[in-house]
């Protein structure tokens, strides 16, 4: 088995930028989302900081956080 690769920090002698942290992402119920694998969707509920139920039309979905395949539209 191998090890899952560790995230290298930034030292700050480094001539290179940072990398730029990704913000958190905030919801509200109504807000309509899109989802990479389940499609266009409108938020019904919300659990701060834990998870975000999403209805897709055909399902309702939790969505757990980070919400990295969900964007705001």
């Amino acid at each position: 088995m191998t090890k899952p690769a560790a995230s290298k920090r930034h030292l700050p002698t480094s001539p290179f930028k940072a990398p730029a942290t990704p913000t958190p992402k905030h919801f509200a119920v109504g807000d309509q989302v899109t989802h990479d694998v389940h499609g266009l969707g409108r938020v019904v509920g919300i659990e701060d900081g834990i998870a975000v139920l999403v209805n897709f039309g055909s399902e309702q979905v939790r969505i757990l956080d980070p919400y990295t395949k969900m964007t705001k539209l």
